[in-house]
């Protein structure tokens, strides 16, 4: 079996899989799950923005007691 021959043999089974095998979700449970990330990523988003406030205040607060 030639290189040709197996990457053929993999996309054919590839695409069996997606078709037949793989279970793909309805549209309102892409809806849901959508949701949930966009929540999350906000979350972690403003987590992170308060702790980068925080640390330019801490930051300052010591520069301007080292006096620089």
């Amino acid at each position: 079996m030639n290189f040709m021959s197996k990457v053929g043999t993999y996309i054919q089974e590839a695409y069996d899989e997606l078709l037949h095998k793989v279970s793909w979700p309805t549209w309102e449970e892409l809806q849901q799950t959508t949701v949930i990330v966009l929540v999350a990523l906000a979350l972690v988003t403003a987590v992170i923005a308060g702790m980068d406030i925080v640390t330019e205040f801490v930051m300052k607060f010591v520069y301007n007691i080292l006096g620089k």
